[in-house]
């Protein structure tokens, strides 16, 4: 992949050091005070929680200095995104209250060194998973481990649950920082729960959505709110109807836990990106975020850039790669087996995120472009 010489029409000067986005009248992310479209692009990293904490404590590995490594790492391959769906089964009880604990604490350890290195942070407070693959949970606390996601959103323990937690979450003063998690100019955004499960009838969906919406805001927050609008696309149009300020997507073109390394020409599989509801007003008036993408099982550096392209093409205006891996257990890849990616163990792949970084920066959001394999121009892009 090759970026074209010469100044780009479109190039994203480094985020703001402190500033907060707004949404536009044409549904446009920006930044408070210069206006400029915000264009963020990096990665998820899960040390604090689950397999990876559990990982690093087995290896001996001191997690802050591990967390310190690979943020270094990062902003040597020029992320300045970052997004993670937070472990509540971790940091919860069953009633949703939060609970001061060691993966909190690296949590706010990991903002802070984030923030340092000038990267900016959406979070996702609900997960829904439990904590233990590739192995069995373990020690769950929270009331993910007793609601699973396709009756958290219907069941009124479960929503009472999560509405406690997420103002508790919001109000949590990051005991490194200081700030406020709903105060911290950093975390630009929050998008409410990591890929949920719905099904009809839409009205359950919409008042559970307007439940955490409401929740949110009630604790002064004023940010905006991103939701997924990827996993239960029969219920789209309680999404696109709710009080939500934007849109939320994934992207694994390749599919997912191939067993083995894909070869071949992959390009054309992240050709574009389609989306069914792009010429509905109501989701046109509002930004979009992919936040997951892999070219999962696939080792050649040629994806990321491509993909980048492709995502800006389709109007968004922040990516970030589902996971890196820490430096620490790396070298053997159990993390997640069928996503790989760090600097050190897949320098290729890491230069290529780097290179898709700029491209994303770069590329007019809504350029679009002749399709691949039109000629070898089709690969040729700034």
């Amino acid at each position: 992949m090759l970026l074209t010489q010469g100044p780009p029409a479109f190039a994203q000067k480094a985020p703001p050091a402190r500033a907060d986005v707004y949404v536009d009248a044409k549904g446009v992310l920006r930044w408070q005070g210069s206006k400029q479209e915000v264009a963020l692009f990096g990665v998820n990293y899960t040390t604090p929680f689950a397999y990876s904490y559990r990982a690093h404590r087995k290896l001996g590995v001191n997690l802050e200095k591990s967390i310190d490594q690979d943020v270094y790492h990062l902003s040597r391959l020029g992320v300045d995104a970052f997004r993670v769906h937070v472990w509540d089964v971790e940091i919860t009880d069953t009633l949703g209250n939060l609970l001061q604990n060691e993966h909190l604490r690296l949590l706010d350890y990991l903002v802070q060194q984030l923030k340092a290195r000038q990267i900016k942070i959406i979070l996702t407070p609900i997960a829904y998973w439990g904590n233990g693959y590739p192995e069995k949970d373990t020690a769950q606390t929270g009331f993910s481990s007793i609601y699973p996601k396709g009756r958290a959103y219907n069941n009124e323990r479960a929503v009472r649950a999560q509405e406690k937690y997420l103002g508790q979450f919001l109000n949590h003063r990051n005991q490194y920082t200081g700030q406020l998690n709903r105060e911290d100019p950093d975390i630009i955004a929050y998008e409410v729960c990591n890929e949920p499960h719905y099904r009809q009838p839409e009205a359950e969906v919409s008042r559970f959505v307007q439940r955490m919406v409401q929740a949110m805001r009630a604790t002064g927050y004023k940010k905006p709110i991103f939701y997924n609008i990827a996993e239960s696309p029969t219920v789209a149009n309680a999404i696109l109807g709710s009080p939500v300020q934007g849109f939320t997507f994934q992207w694994y073109p390749s599919a997912l836990v191939g067993g083995h390394t894909l070869r071949g020409n992959m390009l054309p599989l992240v050709n574009q990106y389609p989306i069914p509801y792009a010429q509905d007003p109501r989701f046109a008036s509002k930004p979009r975020m992919v936040y997951e993408f892999e070219s999962a099982d696939i080792l050649q550096p040629v994806m990321y850039p491509l993909m980048a392209r492709s995502f800006r093409s389709a109007g968004f205006q922040w990516a970030t790669q589902f996971a890196y891996d820490p430096l620490a257990i790396a070298f053997a890849n159990t993390e997640y087996q069928t996503h790989y990616l760090n600097l050190a163990y897949t320098p290729a792949k890491a230069i290529s995120l780097l290179i898709a970084g700029k491209v994303f920066r770069q590329v007019p959001r809504g350029q679009q472009f002749r399709s691949y394999p039109w000629t070898l121009f089709s690969t040729i892009f700034g």
